[in-house]
């Protein structure tokens, strides 16, 4: 009976001590097992918008909160790659990957839609000339997902007099071009007039489950420690240990993070970034440039782009591309999971 009693004493005098930590903003581990006594329901007690929590380098309070997540994603499912006739990984019909893309974000939203309540999340499809009954799947399992989302269907004569795009005595491969470099233009006027961060994608990236939460999270993170905005890309590409660079490791929520100076057209910013480079923005779609992202590159000399170790998507590209398949990830399992 004493025994019971000094136990129950203990056990009072610990949630009380568990109390008054967390009032004075301390986090209690237990060695034994890994566990934050304090929140013992959840494995990582960090909070969207107030703080994150990275052991053993414990607490950054965020000061740069995000508000709203928007998804613009640039689909056609009429053409395999704008400008060349290799296949794919996997050989499949270009709506495969682009069905795959929808299905990997709508999971990787709702994961992050538990993780980070206080966040609204919109996706906007931009369209360019895919067939009908396309439209209509992309369209229903929108509408399944019971997530905010809307589809517009890209008008090319609206911006054709605008586009410039080397001549490669290819027809329909310069239609190709414009038709890709319409959906630009059209992607950064909608972004200019969106409330926070901006995600652009091509319909060719198949998002791990976590990859959404993880973005913000390094965002809210980084933007915070660097007191600027930033850019962010979900994709380790393999092309980018090729070159002779130095680099910065910054640690995330669950993945490292290293700086960057180059990406490709799927990256995460804000809008204050799209309105800060607006004009230089919309010259990518406008005028072609050799390689395609040099504007883009241009922007990351100036301002902060960071690159997940490992990726967080699955470029699905040729094989053989040093644009496609990251290092050390499980790609067949990314793409299965993601199937219709």
């Amino acid at each position: 009976m004493r025994q019971l009693n000094k136990s129950k004493k203990k056990g009072i005098l610990k949630k009380f001590f568990v109390k008054l930590s967390r009032l004075l903003g301390y986090e209690l581990i237990d060695q034994a097992d890994m566990s934050f006594v304090t929140s013992k329901d959840i494995k990582n007690p960090s909070i969207s918008g107030k703080k994150s929590i990275t052991l053993p380098l414990g607490e950054v309070k965020i000061t740069r909160k995000v508000q709203s997540f928007n998804i613009i994603l640039k689909t056609c499912t009429s053409v395999n790659l704008v400008s060349q006739n290799k296949k794919r990984i996997f050989e499949q019909p270009k709506s495969e990957y682009t069905m795959r893309t929808i299905n990997s974000l709508i999971k990787s939203i709702k994961k992050a839609s538990n993780d980070k309540s206080n966040i609204s999340f919109v996706i906007t499809i931009i369209d360019s000339g895919s067939p009908k009954e396309n439209i209509a799947t992309i369209d229903s399992v929108l509408k399944n997902s019971q997530l905010k989302f809307n589809i517009i269907s890209l008008n090319l004569n609206e911006y054709s007099r605008r586009i410039k795009v080397i001549k490669r005595n290819n027809p329909q491969i310069e239609n190709n071009m414009k038709s890709t470099m319409a959906s630009i233009i059209k992607s950064f006027e909608l972004a200019k007039n969106l409330d926070d961060l901006v995600y652009f994608v091509e319909d060719d990236y198949i998002h791990d489950d976590e990859s959404i939460s993880e973005m913000i999270s390094a965002y809210e993170k980084f933007s915070t420690i660097l007191k600027d905005e930033i850019f962010i890309i979900p994709v380790d590409y393999p092309y980018l240990y090729q070159k002779n660079q130095s680099t910065n490791i910054l640690i995330g929520q669950k993945n490292h993070w290293r700086s960057v100076k180059e990406s490709l057209l799927t990256f995460l910013t804000s809008k204050k970034m799209v309105n800060k480079y607006y004009s230089d923005l919309i010259k990518m779609g406008e005028v072609e440039h050799e390689p395609y992202e040099t504007i883009l590159h241009d922007i990351y000399d100036r301002e902060n782009c960071f690159s997940p170790i490992p990726s967080l998507a699955l470029h699905c590209t040729n094989i053989n591309s040093v644009f496609g398949l990251s290092p050390n990830i499980n790609a067949k399992e990314l793409w299965e999971k993601n199937r219709n």
